[in-house]
């Protein structure tokens, strides 16, 4: 600062102000995002959506909230609940009045490293997703007309909106709280990530066999790749394409033919909390999810060349899913409570 002294005083006063106040903006962003578990890379925030403390609570209370459905039953966390692997435990995503959806919740793990969101990949962000579900008949049922009516008149909300971004609720922002949440449900700090780092009794003898058939003959690395076991692309590998009129997957917004009964990889940290697995929920163990891959998937014009039987025992398949299980299991699983909603 000693290079400010010299200037007249009220100039010298108006930038000393200036530089406090951008001092104290980038040390309040660079405090609020949360710590990063082990084995993550840092999480890629929006420009137009900085975390804050503030924020990421707002979010918070908007996800477990039920009165963001047109019948105060259903929350986010009906069908992306943390204690089933942020899914919901069963084949489809059931909404208000007990409506199923077509395909199974994802689970919202690690979402924040996706660069597409939903099966499909519809949604681009995070932000683009929040807002889907609460307007689809088959879950939340809400316009968003009026729930910003219905979120206004709760003084507790209409409080931290103005707080938060400086004006009271409005779709986008109830979109960028929840994205800004969604983006802390983090799962790294496995044994695999300690193996990683060099601790090679951090995997048990059986984890350790099952993770060189993942990264080996199992041919799973090829598509569950990086920090959150996700190539981030959309593969057909037969699920449902035995049916009559089967889901078409990635097609609906490419429009690409070889999209068609493609989905997106999902990520694999905490897999063995998620079940039951794949678009349609068909697959209910990790068992079947094996099996379903060594005997190379199901048979179809749009397979993908990354599916093809596989030379697997059956002590591979058992170690496999020790490694699945126990490897990936975060030690600091996000297991986050309901907080109280305002009122």
């Amino acid at each position: 600062m000693s290079q400010l002294c010299g200037l007249p005083g009220r100039l010298s006063v108006l930038l000393l102000t200036a530089v406090f106040a951008a001092t104290a903006l980038t040390s309040a962003l660079a405090e609020d995002p949360p710590a990063v578990p082990t084995g993550l890379p840092a999480v890629g925030w929006p420009a137009d959506n900085p975390p804050t403390a503030a924020k990421i609570s707002l979010g918070q209370q908007l996800y477990f909230d039920p009165r963001l459905s047109s019948d105060d039953t259903i929350s986010c966390a009906s069908c992306h609940d943390p204690a089933k692997g942020w899914s919901n435990g069963e084949a489809f995503a059931k909404g208000v009045g007990g409506a199923l959806g077509g395909r199974s919740a994802p689970t919202i793990i690690n979402s924040a490293y996706f660069r597409q969101q939903f099966w499909d990949g519809r949604a681009k962000t995070l932000e683009d997703q929040a807002l889907g579900p609460i307007q689809a008949g088959v879950e939340m049922n809400m316009k968003l007309e009026n729930l910003i009516q219905k979120l206004n008149k709760i003084e507790g909300y209409k409080s931290q909106f103005k707080a938060v971004f400086g004006s009271e609720a409005s779709a986008p922002n109830v979109a960028k709280a929840i994205a800004a949440y969604e983006r802390t449900v983090l799962s790294g700090n496995a044994p695999y990530d300690s193996f990683k780092a060099g601790d090679k009794d951090a995997l048990s003898e059986v984890a350790e066999r099952g993770r060189k058939v993942f990264f080996g003959k199992g041919h799973c690395s090829a598509c569950h790749v990086g920090a959150a076991l996700t190539d981030n692309s959309y593969h057909n590998v037969g699920v449902g394409m035995d049916k009559k009129e089967p889901d078409v997957g990635r097609f609906a917004v490419s429009k690409l033919e070889g999209d068609t009964g493609a989905f997106k990889t999902p990520g694999l940290r905490d897999i063995a909390r998620s079940a039951p697995y794949m678009h349609d929920g068909s697959l209910k163990t990790l068992e079947d999810v094996v099996e379903h891959y060594a005997k190379g998937g199901i048979a179809n014009e749009y397979l993908d060349e990354e599916i093809f039987k596989l030379k697997l025992t059956d002590q591979d398949k058992k170690d496999l899913i020790t490694f699945l299980k126990e490897g990936l299991a975060s030690r600091e699983y996000p297991m986050h409570k309901a907080p109280k909603l305002p009122k």
